[in-house]
């Protein structure tokens, strides 16, 4: 099963005997389950192996575990939105492949939100800001994510969020949600939801249009990755809402990120070209280079939400021996970011289309985070261990 390893394994690969690997899983610090084959036996999960080998090999030093925590380490801070737990996602407790299939995007934003029986989406749609209409010609030729960072500096300065508690502060961020699809699509905000307005945009119908909710709700929020750390960072300032999603854009546009959309469609350019996946990725693994948007940390058996949208995407038989022929030489499943483009392209979105849905949906999470921050009234202030030139 993928994920899992024998006792032989997983004791070797800590470097105890099998008796201390069974106190670890009694603790409750390593999982195990039953092999399909042989109820008798137990297998083990490979991924809290690998963390306990992490953390053994950082010993107590203090300052080991704390530049852990910068790269898939310990948990830093506390938050109730979301939680990565045994291969899925959870908003709030409620699974998010589960949410994606029965909601709309702006319950998931209010469920995020924990705003109870309240709607703030009831509210009619903002205005669109004065300072668009000048520049809007000038940005038709930007990706839809770089025109949503452009127009979102344009929105008039908001109140700090500062000491302003998350039930003032809704109706904010609802109008926000609606402005920064409005501000991708280069188009005035409508009282339409979110999904429904994307899908007029780019001519879809309302069956096609549905599958856009369904991505908007799974790209929605994903924990404490760069571009929330960057919110709450922002938030814990006391800066304005704006303010603080105009950082979790910047940082979602890099390459490691909201970025990784662009180059999986390079990957999908590429078997267009080719036409057989198995010489193309056998070719990219020959040469030693990576597969853009396969394999995530956090998900060693797969990312639930890449085959979420795989599925919603009815990929033709190239993307399928694509996936297929990834997934045989490196061992690596489909993220998020391939279920974005896989989707996109079976819909005829137009370029960046990707991103903009990743943008769009991650919106509500970035919001969520802020409004949590800033009611925990704490600022986000790590120290440097300085590695230049000494005084004098």
């Amino acid at each position: 099963m993928d994920g899992l390893i024998d006792a032989a394994e997983a004791a070797a690969l800590l470097g105890v005997g099998r008796a201390t690997l069974y106190a670890y899983v009694s603790r409750g610090q390593i999982r195990a389950e039953p092999d399909p084959a042989d109820p008798r036996r137990r297998l083990y999960r490979r991924a809290d192996v690998d963390g306990m080998r992490q953390r053994k090999a950082r010993g107590r030093r203090p300052e080991k575990v704390a530049e852990a925590t910068l790269d898939w380490g310990l948990p830093v801070l506390d938050s109730g939105v979301s939680l990565i737990d045994d291969g899925r996602l959870f908003y709030r407790g409620r699974d998010a492949v589960l949410l994606a299939r029965e909601t709309t995007f702006e319950a998931s934003a209010r469920l995020l939100w924990d705003c109870g029986s309240v709607d703030p989406f009831d509210a009619p749609p903002p205005p669109m800001p004065a300072a668009w209409l000048p520049v809007l010609p000038l940005l038709t030729a930007l990706a839809p994510i770089d025109r949503a960072q452009a127009l979102l500096a344009l929105v008039p300065p908001a109140l700090p969020s500062w000491r302003r508690t998350a039930v003032r502060l809704w109706p904010e961020a609802s109008a926000l949600v609606r402005l920064i699809a409005a501000a991708a699509l280069g188009q005035a905000p409508s009282a339409l939801p979110v999904h429904a307005m994307l899908g007029q945009a780019w001519g879809l119908g309302a069956v096609d249009a549905d599958k856009l909710r369904a991505a908007l709700v799974l790209s929605a929020d994903h924990e404490l990755n760069a571009s929330t750390f960057t919110v709450r960072c922002i938030a814990s300032t006391g800066a304005a809402l704006p303010a603080a999603l105009l950082g979790g854009l910047a940082a979602l546009s890099g390459p490691r990120h909201g970025g990784m959309t662009g180059r999986v469609e390079i990957l999908f350019d590429e078997l267009m070209r080719d036409g057989d996946p198995e010489r193309l990725i056998a070719g990219r693994v020959g040469r030693g280079e990576n597969m853009p948007g396969f394999g995530h940390p956090l998900y060693p058996a797969g990312d639930p939400r890449g085959a979420a949208l795989l599925a919603l995407a009815e990929p033709d038989a190239l993307t399928i021996g694509l996936v297929r022929a990834v997934v045989d030489l490196t061992g690596q499943w489909p993220s998020l970011d391939v279920g974005l483009v896989a989707l996109a392209r079976q819909l005829g979105l137009p370029a960046g289309a990707a991103a903009a849905l990743f943008a769009i949906g991650r919106t509500a999470g970035w919001l969520a985070h802020a409004l949590e921050q800033a009611g925990q009234n704490r600022l986000i202030r790590p120290r440097a261990r300085y590695t230049g030139p000494m005084p004098g």
